[in-house]
């Protein structure tokens, strides 16, 4: 796995706080909600299942395709600038706050090792807590216009953190945002992302630790049991 800029853990905070409205998709029949413009505050709070729930959970940040986008376990995308700065110097560009379609853009935290599970406060009020990482699609490859941009962003196996809300509130820019607690296993997001990918090792680590939800934790079993049962004909 290549490694971006990395920060350490501790008190961060909240450089910019991004929302998207509404636009058309080239890259889809649905519109988007990928381009993030920065807003002085922004109320967060849990948006429901991501199949009939309020999509974001950001009010007034439009997401398109719900059935791949939203909901309770996808409400908050925070990604480190320190991360975007690391790609800025890639691709020769310069990379605005939100350019990911994250909605919260962070400083001094090292968004990318968290781990699954893992509480943060932000601000006075807003409690968050990381869910997973954010797979790349289509419309993020139309939003970036890089040739090649999935596999490079796939390759380099930094996604960012979705997080999950569980105490609302407004968030700003300069809020601190603060580590509450950790869990018991070592299952951090980039683990969780090669999973995805199929990594044989990381699908195994995210069963044993049983770092997702009940359904999320039954799908990674049959994933388990599919790559085993290819190992085992191998």
């Amino acid at each position: 796995m290549q490694h971006g800029a990395s920060a350490s853990y501790g008190i961060g905070r909240v450089l910019s706080v991004n929302i998207g409205r509404r636009q058309p998709n080239s890259a889809k029949d649905t519109a988007t909600g990928i381009d993030k413009q920065a807003v002085d505050s922004a109320q967060l709070r849990a948006p429901g299942p991501k199949h009939g729930g309020l999509g974001s959970g950001v009010v007034g940040d439009f997401v398109g395709d719900t059935r791949h986008h939203g909901g309770d376990d996808q409400a908050v995308y925070a990604v480190a600038r320190e991360e975007l700065d690391w790609w800025s110097a890639q691709l020769g560009r310069d990379l605005r706050n939100g350019t990911f379609g994250e909605n919260l853009t962070t400083s001094e935290l090292d968004v990318d090792h968290a781990l699954i599970g893992e509480r943060w406060q932000v601000g006075d009020e807003v409690v968050l807590r990381v869910a997973g990482p954010r797979i790349p699609c289509g419309t993020f490859r139309m939003h970036m216009g890089e040739r090649g941009w999935l596999k490079k962003f796939v390759a380099h196996g930094l996604s960012g953190a979705y997080l999950a809300v569980e105490a609302p509130g407004t968030v700003r820019p300069g809020d601190a945002i603060r580590v509450l607690s950790r869990p018991g296993h070592d299952v951090d997001v980039p683990t969780t992302f090669r999973a995805f990918y199929d990594d044989i090792d990381a699908v195994r680590a995210v069963v044993d630790a049983r770092a997702f939800g009940d359904g999320e934790h039954e799908a990674m079993v049959s994933r388990l049991a599919k790559l085993e049962r290819r190992a085992a004909r191998a």
